[in-house]
């Protein structure tokens, strides 16, 4: 029976966490004129580095993902919650905008739904958000009524 540190944490999850998920196997975007920096880090384990490093809002933990299919967009995080979230996925992101992306979990894990209200959306989130997908249980659009 594998009882190891990892396989706890997740066991121990609850509906009211908040998960912040970094690709750390992120490059740089292919027309991006930022040179690379000598540490042998991709951009992706920078960005989670300096997420680590500032740490996380109270309900959210950090994860490191290994790819989120989204690499013409340079580094791409994902925000998720419980079974009621709606769950984001951002990208352009970079370790130089970890500040905004912990503002925007620290908001994400206080709204009930995920739903950031527009206004309190940092402006990267605003102009950067690749996908946004609904909760497993959701209302079916079709079957409400116009009235």
């Amino acid at each position: 029976m594998n009882n190891c540190a990892h396989t706890q944490r997740v066991i121990e999850r609850t509906e009211a966490d908040s998960e912040l998920l970094v690709c750390v196997k992120c490059r740089p975007k292919a027309n991006s004129e930022t040179p690379g920096d000598n540490d042998g880090l991709r951009p992706g384990r920078r960005l989670y580095d300096a997420l680590l490093a500032a740490g996380a809002p109270e309900g959210v933990r950090l994860r490191a993902v290994e790819c989120l299919q989204n690499c013409d967009a340079g580094c791409t995080a994902a925000l998720r919650g419980g079974a009621g979230k709606w769950t984001y996925v951002y990208g352009n992101l970079e370790s130089a905008l970890a500040g905004v992306l912990l503002e925007g979990a620290r908001a994400y894990h206080a709204a009930p739904d995920g739903l950031i209200p527009w206004r309190q959306r940092p402006d990267h989130f605003k102009r950067n958000c690749v996908a946004r997908i609904p909760p497993a249980e959701f209302p079916d659009p079709l079957e409400e009524s116009d009235t």
